[in-house]
């Protein structure tokens, strides 16, 4: 047995885990990092990375197709998988040997191994008892299924979705929110026959009802099947595919079916409970600085109730490391984290939804706005629709951003520092937004709101 003693103790090394380390080991702290698997995480080795990059291929893919609109000859011959998988690895790989050379760097100890709480203060990784002053559990999640539908064969989760080798002819997705869409995106750009199952009314189900609507749309204009506010009742698999039946008899047969309800906390059999951590269904409740019901012992990312996001991941481990200095870091509250859905199209959003805008401060006390992309010069030229949804408080500040359309994750920046900075419409629009540029669709939008709309009526 032997022991390692350091200022921090980061049990898990994915967004959380790894961003508190670096922001303690620039405060001088000394850090021990413990992880079983890679640095990293989900979100870099079977999460937001390799998933994007299937998403940019899937883009060139239906750019290909429509090339001579464009004026471009072209022809698609098709998706070879292998080379899909060739450019997938190489950026995930390149990100992970910078990542391990930032933590290196950083002069963060790295410790390899399954960690186990034993005390407030203490985990241990097979004989090494690791010991810091502090201690945060960042354990990350995993692909949740439902009760009764088991994982294997034909029914497979995001992680089997990324290591496909062949192109299914006809999948059905469970779950219509942000994997679930996004991998719909990716096959149907592909070739495939795409049916999803959602038990709530609209698709990407936490976006304005407006923003789901439109999201809808794109949707049935590309050919994607989709069942709203039913259930799924059983699945049946053979050698040759599957066959879901859902609660009002409907039957989907198709090759595959993905599993994509959402995500569940890593804290099983970890040691939190016996240690004394109150949780709630697996997960781990803090404070609103993120310190558990043990003092000095914190959690970060998806094990916190809430968002599940690697950027929410990122500004939580800040926050802890910066609250473990003494620095008192501002509180941000996840409805005004940022949220994009990275299919075709884009959805992004920050901040107060119409509806959740009307409960709080009474439908009279706001005012909302929709900028039609279709009057939007970059838009038209990149072949894509839309709107920008902007909600004030009536006299008051922005306090919600709601966007869809190609590539508005990009203009996600400059909204979340809106609603953030509780910045009036007024504030904003005598700045300038650069011509021609998606993002004069959010000044035309702010334009509006202070009453001098420019481009629109």
């Amino acid at each position: 047995m032997s022991e390692q003693n350091f200022d921090l103790v980061v049990l898990g090394a994915g967004s959380g885990g790894y961003a508190a380390a670096l922001r303690a080991s620039q405060l001088g702290l000394t850090v021990g990092l413990i992880e079983k698997g890679k640095v990293g995480g989900t979100c870099l080795h079977v999460g937001c990375i390799p998933t994007k990059a299937l998403l940019h291929s899937a883009e060139v893919a239906d750019v290909t197709r429509e090339s001579s609109k464009y004026g471009v000859t072209a022809s698609f011959e098709g998706i070879d998988m292998a080379a899909v998988t060739t450019y997938r690895e190489g950026i995930v790989s390149s990100k992970y040997k910078g990542l391990q050379g930032l933590i290196k760097a950083r002069g963060i100890t790295t410790i390899e191994g399954a960690g186990r709480l034993t005390s407030p203060t203490t985990v241990q990784v097979g004989d090494i008892t690791v010991t810091g002053k502090n201690v945060i559990l960042a354990t990350g999640s995993y692909s949740r299924s439902l009760p009764g539908l088991e994982i294997g064969g034909r029914v497979i989760t995001s992680e089997q979705a990324l290591e496909l080798d062949f192109i299914p002819k006809k999948v059905a997705v469970l779950g219509g929110g942000v994997i679930g869409v996004e991998f719909s995106s990716v096959w149907k750009s592909w070739g495939a026959d795409v049916s999803i199952i959602e038990a709530l009314p609209h698709l990407v189900p936490n976006e304005d009802e407006a923003i789901s609507k439109q999201f809808e749309r794109a949707f049935r204009k590309r050919g994607i099947n989709f069942s709203l506010g039913v259930r799924f009742q059983s699945v049946t698999q053979d050698e040759n595919g599957v066959v879901v039946t859902l609660e009002n008899g409907e039957t989907i047969e198709a090759e595959l079916l993905l599993v994509a309800v959402g995500r569940g906390p890593s804290t099983a059999n970890l040691g939190f409970e016996e240690v004394g951590v109150t949780m709630d269904r697996g997960f781990v409740i803090t404070n609103d600085r993120l310190e558990t019901s043990i003092p000095g012992l914190y959690a970060v990312g998806d094990i916190v109730p809430g968002l599940q996001l690697a950027h929410r991941g990122f500004q939580q481990g800040i926050f802890v490391a910066e609250e473990l200095a003494g620095l008192k870091p501002v509180i941000i509250e996840d409805v005004n984290i940022p949220k994009v859905t990275y299919s075709d199209p884009e959805v992004a959003s920050v901040g107060l939804s119409e509806a959740k805008a009307a409960e709080r401060y009474g439908a009279d006390s706001i005012t909302s706005y929709d900028y039609n992309l279709a009057g939007n010069g970059k838009s038209h030229i990149i072949g894509t629709s839309g709107i920008v949804k902007v909600v004030r408080v009536n006299d008051g500040p922005i306090v919600g951003v709601h966007m869809i359309g190609a590539r508005v994750g990009e203009l996600i920046g400059e909204a979340q520092l809106a609603v953030n900075w509780e910045a009036y419409p007024e504030d904003i629009a005598p700045l300038i937004h650069a011509h021609p540029t998606q993002n004069e669709a959010l000044g035309e939008a702010f334009l509006a709101l202070a009453g001098k709309p420019l481009h629109a009526m």
